[in-house]
């Protein structure tokens, strides 16, 4: 999921970016031809929020922490196999590359499981929890106070995590990831593979094909995270674009447009009173039904939108909640709905490896030749704000490795990927995916109408993916269905939208 803002349990009252992004440097090392099967065990993979039990073979790939020194401490990584259905697959397995950074293959495929039942019906799908998620060495910590903006305190709160954790934080990278990746290829036995990246796994994917483009076979880049794009910089502009088209496609609707008229002015009151004095607020639960006490800020509600913003169900529901919240000025139901999407969306995300991550890769890259890499107004303009100036201040006392520039150049390749978009993310915009189609030749860039931040499981695409696949090229797929797609209709009441 590439992905958010958040104030993160471990680390209180700092807005963060949850979205694509990459690492290291060019020169991949050789595969390790020695390197030992892995034994795998049945077991069944689940996440929570989701009843889903998927049938699996897990085991474990131990690994050095340090990857180019090859010394010092070992971690291992949770590999799980779910076997293709046929009793004669295909040699070229599916890896599933989830997003974040943060998220864990394990739990986030079980999430998206359905949009590969085509495919794994021939080819077996590999998940590999990246170094630092899910149960590959995780980077746990428990919080140490309440939430604050102050940088003394976020300075204070990092340190206390770091003493909790055995890790070397600045190896939990992108590079380290997709050296792991290979690593689990070769003990697996599998000679070429097909990557499937979602948002931050964009990242990871095109990082493989620069590493080790001979081992890849095809690629799908689904909420596509440029290589060459410091992450972030344009975050809060990228998500105020996403919510001016929801507000434009209301307005265009006769229904929505007289039942929730002026919604920006709406959200900009909401933003204001907010602003002036968080709101404390006591609602059930929807997660567990239990009172709970929580300050509405205006952060809080900017992170609120951004997640409702992801999905066309969700994006359906916020004219309905701002008008609510506005004209009533109750903030309960806000609030609530809320914490389930932020529950759904943001429950698996390591934020150790998302600091490692974006603290290596993005954060050093926002100012270049003295000049910030987004637009300081547009930025500011939005409903999120200034969101970057709070993750640099993470970044200054999070220990986290230094990249080549080089890194950051766009992926040069002739291997046949599938660039999939959606017209309404708010996160990874479909103009990044026409950048990183324009160098490679062999690529067919798509589209989704009305649909948010990754659309493999919208409508008839996981069909396009899987003849992609199956055919191993991008000429000739039957993409005319895409036309079929459209937003959900937005939501008049809270009983739904009209029949």
């Amino acid at each position: 999921m590439f992905d958010f803002l958040k104030r993160t349990d471990a680390l209180p009252g700092i807005v963060l970016i949850l979205t694509c992004f990459m690492a290291g440097c060019n020169e991949a090392p050789q595969s390790e031809t020695s390197a030992p099967q892995i034994p795998l065990h049945p077991c069944q993979l689940s996440t929570p929020g989701n009843s889903a039990r998927l049938p699996a073979r897990c085991g474990k790939l131990a690994v050095y922490e340090d990857f180019v020194k090859k010394s010092g401490r070992k971690i291992e990584l949770r590999v799980a196999v779910i076997a293709a259905l046929s009793r004669t697959p295909e040699p070229d397995p599916v890896f599933y590359l989830a997003g974040g950074p943060g998220d864990a293959a394990t739990d986030s495929y079980v999430r998206e499981s359905a949009a590969f039942r085509l495919l794994s019906e021939h080819r077996d799908i590999i998940l590999v929890d990246q170094r630092g998620t899910g149960q590959s060495h995780p980077l746990k910590c428990d919080a140490s106070g309440d939430e604050s903006d102050d940088e003394a305190d976020i300075k204070s709160e990092i340190e206390n995590c770091l003493r909790q954790l055995d890790a070397d934080t600045r190896f939990y990278n992108t590079q380290a990831a997709v050296d792991d990746l290979d690593r689990v290829r070769a003990a697996l036995g599998y000679e070429k593979i097909n990557l499937y990246g979602v948002s931050y796994g964009t990242r990871v994917a095109q990082t493989f094909m620069r590493r080790y483009p001979k081992h890849v076979r095809t690629v799908i880049l689904d909420g596509v995270a440029p290589q060459d794009e410091a992450l972030g910089a344009t975050m809060a502009s990228d998500a105020q674009k996403a919510l001016d088209a929801i507000f434009s496609n209301c307005a265009s609707d006769p229904d929505c447009g007289r039942a929730f008229p002026d919604l920006p002015d709406s959200l900009s009151g909401l933003l204001e009173r907010l602003e002036r004095e968080p709101v404390p607020l006591t609602i059930d639960d929807p997660n567990t039904g239990k009172p709970t006490k929580i300050v509405f800020t205006r952060a809080k509600l900017g992170l609120a939108i951004r997640l409702f913003s992801y999905g066309p169900e969700t994006a359906a529901l916020l004219p309905l909640l701002i008008h609510d919240a506005h004209n009533t000025g109750d903030l309960r139901r806000l609030a609530a709905q809320s914490l389930i999407v932020t529950e759904q969306l943001m429950g698996s995300i390591n934020m150790g490896v998302h600091h490692s991550v974006v603290c290596a890769e993005d954060v050093p890259f926002y100012n270049q030749n003295g000049k910030f890499a987004g637009d300081v107004e547009s930025e500011r303009r939005s409903y999120l704000g200034e969101a970057y100036k709070e993750l640099d201040t993470v970044c200054r006392y999070w220990p986290a490795a230094k990249v080549s520039p080089d890194f950051k150049k766009l992926v040069k390749s002739d291997i046949p990927v599938l660039l999939l978009s959606g017209e309404l993310d708010p996160v990874t915009p479909p103009g990044n995916a026409a950048h990183v189609a324009s160098v490679l030749p062999n690529s067919l860039n798509l589209v989704a109408p009305g649909q948010g931040h990754g659309v493999l499981m919208r409508g008839c695409i996981y069909k396009i993916a899987t003849e992609f696949i199956e055919s191993g090229s991008v000429t000739g797929l039957n993409t005319g269905c895409l036309q079929d797609l459209k937003p959900a209709p937005f939501f008049l009441t809270y009983t739904g939208p009209k029949p």
